[in-house]
């Protein structure tokens, strides 16, 4: 398998350093911008960029304006580096289309354990079947298991499933799952949404609980210990 590129963004060389350094170790290959404008400049020459990590405050060009300028032509994966955790800002970066954040300090063995979830996820060559907390997915055969018996889905309910379980433990905008489950070129309302989730817990049994609600913003699939 190929190695994957990861684009570290942040002004402190030894932030950058002590990325790298752990992401390297995971086999991973590393690509280090300073500043927005350098990040920006790397990001359309490398073309086969796997996944970035980017610092909001930075001279220059800040995250946010990376952000959107990336957003303008890549999907890619990004997750943000932020010192404050401000409500505010979290929800602007879920409207920009953040993937992930993750805020200063951090221990950068969970920052990799993110990186890898991320990327498992959006991986093209992921598994056929996931097998999480009692729930079976048969991407192949589009069937749901759960705990040896079958539930009946609709498609978008299989795959909205599907884009939960893969996330695991992240929280998702239902803008982001609109557009993931319903495709970037749906203009939908966020209530489709709510309305599929609500089907889905309740076909799910006592295994729907699985689905957090995060008030305010969307939806977390997580596997309640015990």
């Amino acid at each position: 398998m190929d190695t994957l590129k990861i684009l570290v963004v942040d002004d402190e060389a030894r932030m950058r350093k002590l990325v790298k350094d752990f992401l390297t170790n995971k086999g991973f290959g590393v690509i280090e911008a300073g500043d927005g404008e350098e990040a920006v400049d790397v990001f359309f020459a490398q073309k086969d960029i796997a996944l970035v990590l980017l610092d909001v405050m930075m001279p220059r060009m800040d995250g946010w304006e990376v952000l959107r300028t990336i957003r303008k032509h890549s999907q890619v994966p990004v997750i943000m580096l932020t010192a404050r955790s401000e409500e505010r800002d979290e929800l602007q970066g879920f409207s920009l289309g953040v993937d992930e954040y993750i805020s200063k300090p951090f221990s950068p063995k969970i920052l990799v354990a993110r990186v890898e979830a991320i990327l498992r996820r959006t991986n093209v060559a992921s598994a056929d079947s996931v097998n999480v907390g009692g729930i079976c997915i048969d991407k192949a055969a589009h069937q749901v298991t759960i705990d040896g018996q079958e539930i009946d889905l609709s498609f978008k309910e299989f795959e909205l499933l599907t884009y939960l379980v893969e996330s695991q433990g992240i929280a998702l905008s239902r803008e982001k799952i609109l557009n993931n489950v319903w495709n970037y070129d749906y203009f939908g309302d966020a209530r489709t949404v709510d309305t599929h989730v609500k089907k889905l817990r309740s076909k799910m049994g006592e295994k729907g609980e699985y689905i957090k609600t995060i008030w305010g913003m969307g939806y977390k699939f997580e596997v309640s210990e015990g």
